[in-house]
């Protein structure tokens, strides 16, 4: 069977996705570190996640960290704590670089469905880059919080045998990750099948 972009291969039993059913209202390019040093990512067809999530961790990490500032000016100016500068002071520059970098951060996030397994890759400094086969697949499960139900948003995270090589992706639009998880599982429990 010929591998065609944005379907998942299969053995003749699993179904497959087409091209814009993973890719509706996602970034149009996957962002890559410009270091030499980076980890080898083979070209092909990857998926990213949608746009929306940056816009659910911005408001969740700007709504902390105007909990900082109003909780360091309160200690500081209020009770006169003037110790209270120095742990607020860097949590508030932490949390305004994080804001800063998350929509660079999400465009490196991506995901790619090859022959044998799913590909994940994420982060500039910190790269991260694993592969899970669809055998080892135990477990496909979503999950979202009241931010990302209100965004239409929704995680997927894969469970194996092994903790280190479980995954989890970030800002899927909820139909992606529905049809995306129902298309593992059985592309999962044919490849067991097949064992």
């Amino acid at each position: 069977m010929t591998n065609t972009p944005g379907m998942i291969p299969d053995s003749g039993q699993a179904p497959t996705t087409t091209e814009g059913t993973l890719d509706a209202g996602t970034y149009d390019r996957l962002v890559e570190p410009r270091s030499e040093n980076r980890l080898a990512i083979e070209p092909g067809e990857w998926h990213q996640i949608s746009r929306k999530y940056v816009w659910v961790q911005l408001i969740s990490t700007g709504s902390f960290f105007l909990v900082v500032v109003a909780a360091t000016l309160v200690l500081t100016l209020g009770f006169h704590q003037m110790w209270a500068w120095i742990p607020g002071g860097i949590l508030t520059v932490i949390l305004a670089w994080t804001l800063a970098i998350l929509p660079r951060q999400a465009r490196a996030i991506g995901y790619r469905l090859r022959d044998d397994d799913l590909v994940f890759r994420r982060g500039i400094l910190w790269q991260r880059l694993v592969a899970v086969p669809y055998g080892r697949m135990q477990l496909v499960d979503i999950t979202h919080g009241p931010l990302d139900r209100g965004f239409g948003i929704a995680q997927l995270k894969f469970v194996t045998a092994a903790a280190a090589t479980g995954v989890t992706i970030p800002g899927l639009e909820q139909k992606t990750a529905e049809t995306l998880r129902d298309q593992l599982v059985a592309v999962a429990e044919s490849r067991r099948t097949g064992l």
